[in-house]
């Protein structure tokens, strides 16, 4: 269910071995790309590399933690079933950007016996339509339109052939609202706040690759306060609106600062004229992140350390600090050292930053990730 490099293939131009890695048309061109190593790498599943015939059932063992799959009436196994399906997981939620083929899905009564799994997910079709029951009553859904279900009821349906993008988000995160999202189960979601999330999704989509760990819960945060902006009632939608309009200002102060890491006048005083706010809303925006001064520096320090384990970035140590808004070489090395552990001299080896490593079990031992344990770590 249901940071790019330079010499790789633009959106809609995939190279054979990417066929899984489908970017939107809508994603980010190279200006707008942060310049940082990515906080974590995907789970990629495909059918094309399957004989026709065995497409199918490596699809069905793949979504069985969330739904038993059927091929249409009209269509055989030896059709072949082409499908791909790729899992980011951000810690509080994962995305899944997925393509298949029609199929109908059913989430049993028996299934939710058997199974902890019961967050809630969200559905964005790119393509294709799709009808779902629960209860008797159906939601049609269609590109361009959010689709809200409960992974804890019981649900039958079928899809066109589609690619959608698919948020799965646990129930806990929603514990103070679950009786919100409750009365909204397997609905489609209208209105602006609709559009605004949808809006907000596109943009996270376009910006996978070059997500930091520091950006992941903030993400996650976001979301949840837009998925509940949606479904609240009119009474709380000034309170909403507010928290909307502060989360599309920290946006566009991080974009601000990422196209201006290498300006020395770099400021939070010039931070308020190019956002248009006043010192304290922009010291209230980033006291999260430590100060504006601390999330200039961070970023600039990232920045400088993918360039300084870049082999093919032949500039010096102090040029590369320049280049970053240093304005010694001494300053640069004390905060550089300060930030990861070891001089730039010795980061100019190292080949990525340091990122979250896969999911561990329980007891401690790594474990090679899966879409299921994913899902079922989700929230834990």
């Amino acid at each position: 269910m249901d940071t790019k490099r330079q010499d790789e293939p633009s959106a809609g131009q995939p190279r054979d071995s990417d066929r899984r890695r489908w970017p939107r048309a809508g994603q980010v061109h190279q200006e707008d790309a942060p310049s940082l190593a990515p906080a974590f790498e995907p789970l990629l599943f495909s059918t094309l590399e399957l004989a026709p015939a065995d497409q199918f059932a490596a699809w069905q063992a793949h979504i069985a933690p969330l739904v038993e799959v059927r091929l249409p009436d009209d269509k055989s196994l030896n059709d072949g079933f082409p499908a791909d399906h790729t899992t980011w997981n951000l810690g509080g939620m994962l995305i899944v950007q997925q393509r298949a083929a029609a199929h109908s899905y059913v989430r049993s009564a028996a299934k939710l016996r058997s199974s902890s799994i019961d967050h809630w997910y969200i559905v964005l079709p790119r393509t294709g339509r799709s009808w779902t029951e629960v209860d008797r009553r159906v939601a049609e859904n269609q590109p361009g339109k959010l689709e809200i279900r409960s992974l804890g009821y019981p649900f039958r349906g079928r899809v066109t052939g589609s690619e959608s993008l698919f948020l799965y988000l646990p129930r806990d995160l929603f514990s103070d609202a679950a009786s919100t999202l409750d009365a909204k189960n397997n609905s489609i979601l209208s209105g602006n706040f609709a559009n605004l999330l949808v809006d907000y999704l596109n943009s996270i989509e376009a910006r996978m690759r070059y997500l930091t760990a520091e950006d992941l819960p903030r993400i996650v945060h976001a979301t949840r306060s837009m998925v509940i902006a949606c479904l609240a009632p009119p009474t709380e939608h000034a309170a909403v609106a507010e928290q909307l309009t502060s989360v599309a200002l920290m946006e566009r102060a991080r974009r601000h600062v990422q196209h201006n890491l290498d300006a020395a006048h770099l400021t939070p005083d010039s931070m308020c004229r190019a956002l248009g706010v006043s010192r304290s809303r922009l010291y209230q925006l980033f006291e999260p992140s430590g100060g504006v001064i601390h999330y200039i520096q961070s970023r600039r320090l990232l920045a400088s350390h993918v360039a300084l384990s870049d082999p093919a970035d032949g500039r010096r140590i102090v040029e590369i600090a320049e280049a970053f808004g240093f304005s010694s070489a001494a300053n640069f090395s004390r905060a550089f050292s300060k930030e990861f552990g070891y001089s730039p001299r010795e980061g100019r080896s190292a080949v990525v930053l340091p990122r979250p490593a896969h999911p561990v079990s329980p007891g401690g031992h790594d474990e090679a990730p899966s879409f299921e344990g994913w899902l079922k770590a989700l929230g834990s």
